[in-house]
């Protein structure tokens, strides 16, 4: 095992990722967009994205079950590629094709192959990395997911406000046509596993060998588990229901710069993970399990002065900047924590069960975010003109499930 963080093939994962991850985000910051301006409805909206998480839900398994059975660089070659097809076949049809459920189903297609793609990266930092630069190493992944995330729809909001939605899927093309290019030049090490009878008897065996290991052997993988999805169902839901409906349907802004305005908020969130995770990197000798709840207490409070903003000025830039400001603050405690539990995750499972293992966190992670798209998308359609109500619930769940989590953080047992 290479000892040294950035070693050449680290590397170039990391390049790669950094051009795949802009052109993911771009393309999922444009699409949604482009229905919410068509349509004007949250409802649709939220139950579209709801769809379109739907298979990464199924896929992250999958994923993980190939991951560590094929080489990793392999996956990321094809997927980039087949989604590079993806989008040009998109582009191709949209001017001749029902927008709904062409968008919808291209959603699905795009938000499976990030379910399947992921388990891969997450599962070559031991491979590529000694076991004492694992969180430095989730650090810089997770650093490059937000710095790609910033950039996409920062710059997919000034393409797409001043030419539209084409040009904006034509960058994307090139993006993972080029990632898929330069990952041709990773070597991961590989090692075949032994497997008895066909795909699918390996993939249940897999399979029920990581439930088992979370939820017997690691319990307090399990735990971790649990709150997450609490969280993503009351708070990250919420945020990625409200953020682009409150912006560009909602506040009272300049109908020539909603689009460019959330495209910088869009920004924000990925520069709040951008920091978190360099943080994390800064800190990493000092983040301990057992404090982790004040991080998920931190992000649920933060949710408060985007209800108070709503309810108590009319202004809609000021809405706008409360609403920014916040959402970074949100994602700078999340991506400290998300990093944190990577790390940990990581360095207290087997080398052979690290794909697996790290699939199921992924799909037990994202169950809920599908469902609690779809309900805030109705409830804020039912809500509309009381918006604030709605985000006073999310925050005011989301921080009776944080201060649980905080007491159950605080009861592990150190290292």
């Amino acid at each position: 095992m290479n000892q040294k963080l950035f070693s050449k093939d680290f590397t170039l994962v990391v390049i790669g990722q950094i051009i795949s991850l802009f052109g993911n985000a771009t393309i999922r910051f444009a699409l949604p967009l482009y229905l919410l301006n068509i349509t004007g409805s949250p409802a649709l909206y939220g139950t579209v994205t709801a769809c379109a998480l739907i298979p990464a839900v199924l896929l992250s398994p999958v994923g993980g079950v190939i991951a560590d059975r094929v080489n990793k660089r392999n996956i990321m070659v094809i997927l980039d590629f087949f989604t590079a097809g993806l989008v040009f076949w998109f582009t191709l049809l949209m001017d001749g094709a029902p927008l709904v459920p062409l968008l919808t189903v291209t959603l699905m297609i795009l938000y499976g192959v990030a379910g399947a793609y992921q388990p891969s990266v997450q599962a070559s930092i031991p491979a590529l990395t000694g076991r004492e630069h694992y969180l430095a190493a989730n650090s810089v992944i997770n650093s490059v997911s937000s710095f790609s995330a910033l950039t996409g729809p920062v710059l997919g909001g000034v393409l797409y406000s001043a030419y539209g939605l084409k040009p904006v899927l034509w960058v994307c093309i090139v993006c993972f046509a080029l990632s898929a290019v330069m990952e041709l030049f990773i070597r991961i090490p590989f090692e075949r596993q032994p497997g008895e009878g066909g795909i699918l008897k390996n993939a249940r065996a897999d399979f029920t060998k990581s439930i088992h290991f979370i939820w017997r052997e690691k319990p307090v993988i399990g735990k971790v588990l649990l709150t997450v999805c609490g969280i993503n169902l009351f708070l990250s839901a919420m945020i990625m229901v409200a953020l682009p409906y409150l912006v560009t349907e909602v506040l009272a802004l300049k109908a020539s710069q909603v689009n460019r305005l959330y495209g910088y908020a869009q920004g924000a969130l990925a520069a709040g993970g951008l920091a978190g995770g360099i943080l994390a990197g800064v800190f990493a000798d000092r983040l301990v399990i057992q404090k982790a709840g004040r991080l998920v207490i931190a992000c649920a409070a933060w949710v408060f002065p985007i209800s108070a903003s709503l309810l108590l000025f009319s202004s809609g830039m000021v809405n706008y900047l409360v609403l920014t400001l916040c959402c970074f603050a949100i994602m700078v405690c999340s991506t400290i924590f998300t990093v944190q539990m990577m790390a940990f995750t990581q360095a207290e499972t087997p080398g052979n069960l690290i794909g697996k293992v790290m699939a199921v966190i992924l799909t037990v992670a994202m169950c809920t975010q599908p469902l609690g798209n779809a309900f805030y998308g109705v409830l804020f359609e039912i809500c509309k003109g009381a918006e604030y109500a709605v985000v006073l619930f999310s925050g005011l769940v989301s921080l009776l499930i944080a201060l649980g989590a905080g007491r159950l953080f605080g009861k592990f047992p150190k290292e």
